[in-house]
């Protein structure tokens, strides 16, 4: 019987390799709630600061597309009447809602028009988080189609961009880390409501308590 030569190199026919390969990791920008409502200053609910933050937002979505990554957006997409909205119990003025000017994305915001939309906030909930859905009224928790997209698009990190930090940001980033995808917020590229001083930064906070990444420059 021929033995293999012990100087064969790994990975030749006679030596197997000594660690299998590994499959290359895939990205996943997710650009977060950038509408009319939140950043128009004409906006029902403008973020401030959320304006300055489209040329940024459209730099990462350029840089996504050439290296391949996935590109998802979110919107808020509301019904006329939620317990979302201040005016049916809530704590929010009426906003984003469905096919109305304020819940479409931003006009100088350059996605294509196949990239995918996850929409939140459907069935009368908060609809904070892209990645689950909670009925109002008995607060089971159910999942949104984002989790099975970036699954079956080999997606293992997720970087976030958009707004609000203190809400849909945050909550986003801290389920994408509970799921077990790598997370990372773009810092320069959010923008909080901050309805107390400092909302934005405690949130920031506890996302990287959490183990996500604060990337002060993309």
């Amino acid at each position: 019987m021929r033995l293999p030569r012990s100087d064969a190199p790994v990975g030749s026919p006679t030596r197997p390799p000594t660690h299998p390969p590994t499959e290359p990791s895939r990205d996943a920008l997710v650009v977060v709630d950038v509408q009319n409502d939140f950043v128009d200053p004409r906006g029902s609910l403008a973020v401030r600061g959320a304006a300055r933050l489209l040329p940024r937002v459209n730099r990462e979505i350029s840089r996504a597309a050439s290296t391949g990554s996935l590109v998802v957006c979110t919107q808020d997409w509301h019904p006329p009447s939620t317990p979302h909205f201040a005016r049916d119990g809530g704590r929010w003025p009426v906003h984003c809602v469905a096919e109305t000017w304020g819940a479409q994305l931003h006009p100088e915001l350059r996605v294509s028009a196949y990239v995918p939309r996850i929409r939140k906030g459907v069935n009368g909930e908060d609809g904070y988080s892209a990645f689950s859905v909670r009925d109002p009224l008995t607060g089971a928790e159910g999942a949104t189609e984002l989790e099975d997209l970036l699954r079956a698009s080999a997606v293992t990190r997720v970087v976030i961009c958009g707004v609000a930090t203190d809400y849909c940001v945050r909550a986003t980033a801290l389920d994408a880390m509970r799921l077990g995808f790598e997370t990372a917020v773009l810092t320069d590229a959010v923008a909080a409501v901050s309805l107390r001083p400092g909302d934005g930064e405690r949130a920031l906070d506890e996302m990287a308590a959490a183990g996500v990444e604060l990337r002060p420059d993309g």
